[in-house]
Parts: C-alpha cells; sequence; structure tokens
C-alpha cells in the first residue's frame, strides 16, 4: 500500500514538471523582441563591421509603394514620441527579477549607394548643426523651399518641433527620386519612423522650355556646374520651385498633422541638401544631370547645324579645264588673289585608333592652326604673338564652337581654366566678352579705366534725350539706376553692353558694341519704364 502510494506520488511530481516545462516554453514563444537587441527586433547582426554574414541591415526605401508598410510592433496607446514599456519578462519557474532599463535602439538607415543611378541619389546624414538664424538654409533657392513647407503647414508648433530635429540631426539618409524624397526620422520612441515627401514632376513640354532658356545664355549652364541657380532661370515660365501646397509629406507615426513634425524636418533638411547642389531639385522635378546635360548638348549641336545650313557657301570662280587647255584659246592673264575667307571652317573629323594621338587634342591643334592662319592672311599678324597666358586661354576657348555644352568642351574648359588658375564660371565670361569684341572685348571685361572728357560726357546727355533715365558714371562704365544694365566704353571708342540680375553684380557682356551708346543699348530690355 505504501509503495503504491509513492509512485502516485512520483507520477504527479513528473505531471507537474512536465506542465512547467510546457508553460515555459509556450512563455518564451509569445514573448515580444527585447529593445535590448541592437537592432530592435530580437535579431542578430548581420553587419560585416558587427561580425555578422550576409547582406547589411540598413533597408532600402521603396520608391514604388504608395505609402510606407505599417510598424509590426506591438500597438500601442500612447502618444506618438512617448517611449514605450520595457517588454515583460517571460514566465519561467524563478520569480522575475527587476526589470532592466531600455535602451535607445539604433536607428534604422535608408543609406543603400549600391542602387544609386542616374534618377537615384543617396546622400549622408547631416550632422547636428544648431543655428540661430531666422534662416534655416543659405542659398535663395533653398530658402524658397522653407517658405513653401512654412507657407502651406497648418500647424507653426510642429514646425518649431520639426526645425529643432532637423537642428538636432534627427534625419537620417536621404534618397532623392523623381517627385519623392525618403528617410527615416528618429523622435522620442527608440523605433525611427519612415518619412516621405512628394513633389510633381515637369512634363515635357516643361522640359523643352526650361532647355530652351538654360541654352540661350552659357551663362545658366555655368552658374549650375558650380552649383548656383540664377533666379532668371528659376522664373524662366516654368515652376521649379515649389510654391505652398505643393509639397505633400507622408509620415508612418500616429500624428496627422499637416506636416508632423517628422515630415517637417525631412522638409528642413531637403533644403540644405539644395543648398550645396541645385541639381537635387532638377532630379526632384524628374531628370537626372547626366540626362540634362546630354539633352543640352543635343540641343546646342542642333543649334549649330541650323546656323550653319543657312550660311550657303559662294561659288568659287574659275574656268573649265577643257577650255583652259584648248589649243586655240589664249589664256587669259592669271585671276587676282581670292579674298580671305570669312571664317576658318572646321577641320574634319579625326577618328580615335588604339594607340594613337588624342583625337580631342587633334582637332582643337587644328581648328587653332586654321584661326591663326586665317588671322596672319588677313592682317599679316599673328594674334598669338603678344598675348599673356590668360587671353591666349581664352582665344583657345574662344575658337571652340558651342557654348561650353558637350563633354570635350566642357573638358577643354574645365583644363584651360585649371592651366590659367582660374575657374570656368571666369572662362565663360571671359570667352563671351572675346566673342563680343576680340581682345578689345576682353580688356573691356577686367580692365576698367578712365577715359578722357569728351565722348564719355557726351553720352549721358545722349541717353537722356532717348528717354533713358540718367545712368550713374564710374571711370569707364555707365550704370542703370536699377543696376540690370551697363555700357562700357571700351579704348577702341565702341561702347560695349552689358547684363546683369539686378541687384547683383555679376555682369556679362551681351550684344554689340556701338559706336552710339543708345544704339548699344538696343534689344537689352532698357526701355524709359524699365
Amino acid at each position: 500500500m505504501t509503495r503504491s502510494r509513492d509512485r502516485q506520488d512520483a507520477g504527479a511530481g513528473a505531471d507537474k514538471r512536465r506542465a512547467r516545462d510546457v508553460r515555459s516554453l509556450l512563455a518564451g514563444a509569445f514573448q515580444m523582441p527585447s529593445l535590448d537587441s541592437p537592432h530592435g527586433d530580437g535579431s542578430t547582426p548581420t553587419d560585416p563591421a558587427e561580425g555578422g554574414r550576409g547582406e547589411p541591415t540598413s533597408p532600402a526605401p521603396d520608391t514604388t509603394a504608395p505609402f510606407p508598410a505599417p510598424d509590426t510592433t506591438a500597438p500601442s496607446l500612447e502618444p506618438a514620441d512617448s517611449a514605450p514599456h520595457p517588454p515583460r519578462p517571460a514566465t519561467t519557474g524563478t520569480p522575475p527579477g527587476p526589470a532592466a532599463p531600455a535602451r535607445p535602439q539604433i536607428p534604422r538607415s535608408m543609406a543603400a549607394p549600391a542602387r544609386d543611378g542616374e534618377l537615384r541619389r543617396t546622400f549622408p546624414a547631416f550632422a547636428p548643426r544648431p543655428s540661430d538664424d531666422t534662416r534655416f538654409a543659405e542659398s535663395w533657392w533653398g530658402n524658397a523651399w522653407v517658405s513653401a513647407l512654412e507657407e502651406g503647414a497648418l500647424d507653426a508648433k510642429r514646425l518649431a518641433r520639426g526645425r529643432g530635429y532637423a537642428q538636432e540631426g534627427h534625419v537620417d539618409a536621404i534618397t532623392v527620386t523623381p517627385g519623392l524624397v525618403l528617410a527615416y526620422v528618429r523622435g522620442s520612441r527608440p523605433r525611427p519612423y519612415r518619412v516621405q515627401v512628394r513633389l510633381r514632376t515637369l512634363d515635357d513640354a516643361d522640359w523643352a522650355r526650361f532647355l530652351d532658356v538654360v541654352a540661350e545664355r552659357p551663362g545658366h549652364i555655368a552658374a549650375l556646374l558650380d552649383k548656383e541657380m540664377p533666379r532668371s532661370l528659376a522664373e524662366c515660365g516654368v515652376s521649379l520651385l515649389p510654391g505652398a501646397g505643393d509639397l505633400e509629406p507622408r509620415c508612418s507615426c500616429p500624428d496627422r498633422g499637416h506636416p508632423c513634425k517628422h515630415a517637417a524636418a525631412l522638409c528642413y533638411q531637403t533644403a540644405r541638401l539644395l543648398d550645396a547642389d541645385p541639381f537635387v531639385l532638377l532630379l526632384l522635378r524628374g531628370r537626372g544631370e547626366r540626362a540634362l546635360l546630354d539633352a543640352l548638348s543635343r540641343l546646342s549641336a542642333a543649334r549649330a547645324a541650323r546656323a550653319a545650313q543657312e550660311q550657303d557657301p559662294a561659288p568659287l570662280a574659275g574656268v573649265r579645264a577643257s577650255e583652259a587647255l584648248a589649243p586655240e584659246r589664249r589664256l587669259p592673264p592669271l585671276p587676282a588673289p581670292l579674298p580671305t575667307p570669312p571664317h576658318p571652317e572646321q577641320p574634319p573629323v579625326y577618328p580615335a585608333s588604339p594607340g594613337g594621338p588624342d583625337p580631342f587634342a587633334l582637332d582643337q591643334l587644328a581648328t587653332d592652326a586654321a584661326a591663326r592662319a586665317h588671322a596672319l592672311l588677313g592682317t599679316g599678324r599673328d594674334p598669338v604673338a603678344e598675348l599673356t597666358l590668360w587671353q591666349d586661354a581664352v582665344r583657345l576657348a574662344a575658337a571652340r564652337p558651342g557654348s561650353g555644352l558637350t563633354a570635350g568642351t566642357r573638358a577643354l574648359y574645365a583644363s584651360l581654366a585649371s592651366a590659367a588658375d582660374r575657374t570656368p564660371a571666369d572662362l565663360a565670361r571671359a570667352v563671351a566678352a572675346w566673342r563680343q569684341g576680340g581682345f578689345e572685348g576682353l580688356a573691356v571685361l577686367e580692365e576698367p579705366w578712365d577715359p578722357p572728357a569728351g565722348r564719355f560726357d557726351r553720352a549721358r546727355p545722349l541717353l537722356l534725350a532717348a528717354d533713358l533715365p540718367a545712368f550713374r558714371p564710374w571711370r569707364n562704365r555707365l550704370t542703370h539706376p536699377r543696376g540690370h544694365v551697363q555700357l562700357r566704353l571700351g579704348r577702341d571708342g565702341l561702347w560695349y553692353p552689358y547684363e546683369s540680375e539686378p541687384g547683383h553684380d555679376d555682369w556679362w557682356p551681351r550684344g554689340t558694341p556701338d559706336l552710339d551708346p543708345v544704339g548699344a543699348l538696343t534689344g537689352l530690355g532698357a526701355t524709359p519704364e524699365s
């Protein structure tokens, strides 16, 4: 009887142990991931830098999804940025100890540079940069982006919080694609939020108008390559910069403000991207940098070809060979030398061959030799003999057809500017002056001088007689009171017209020099009302 009771007690103890083991197993299976995991999901690190193998832990943005995937963590009724409760410990046979404080989760990153291409660019996160200045961005186009954000916002407090997030470096790496900006933004919760800002892309008709405006003035493309955005280019009839209500932010946080503070932080940091590179704005509108430059090259080549077709060569005078060699025909005296051709023409295209000379260098040498020979034939003087290094570099660049838009011409401009210790923008401006008036045009651009009384003093009454306002004199220059048109008197007695953006001292040669100051202003928009 006693032996039977012992067997029953042993069986009951075994059943209790099995039940306890089952409860422990089930509790561990349904336990939420611990926030102590460096990835916030309980997984082991797979980044090679952390000792693991496989793909990096940084998730790549999905540019095809209309809205980011929902958060897979447990739902919470807390405010958007309040800290979540730590996970409950698993139920085991021993009483639970004190819960360890939750450590901040390492924010995820959207950076995937390997996936970048012509229509996708990833930028690293900005370091914290506090600022007391009322202007968040540094450039006028960056602040125009900020104005579009602030004018379309419904809550100034959310904007202030978002600006603080941006200054404190809460925005992770930013990915830009046509019509979309993506990034993760850290709030008060350990898990960052997925934020996107949409902007309408331009259609083909808008891009055609934009390319025509850029190709019309070589200074525009020179400014873009120097990471500048001229106001005349942004206000050319195509809406490059957004207006109030054009930005469409979305965020995975529960806050439904327009925008929430996380989306506002991403918009503020995007303004800093535009400060550094205006081509980011063009990518947002739908075109990459390489595609734009290639389109400008094709447009410039097409314009040059049409201009060449409109100039029909005059037929050469001569005698047929059969008539000249006829025995009964009396040969006339030799004809007079042919007149000097109007320009030296273009050399043939040199094919590239393995191990042979650079065809671009051959083309440049042949073009320069033809230009010098043409000058010797017409004037009897070599134009290179008395030029400085900078003047000769400008002459070589000006002899290259086009406006510095093709890849070969851009390489030539960069090489010549570097050799003369100047920038490509300086060379482009000097080329415009050289094409306006040659050596004297370059001197007018770079060398102000004090002209004697006479022609210069008579210019202002002539301008007033033409119902133009009183121009401001300074040395050999007369400047419109609005500061957008200028006349410069050269030592050759000609007036050289210049233009600049109003309020900017950025003068570019425009138009044709003339002995009459009023005639030099023809076509520059210097009307009595202006």
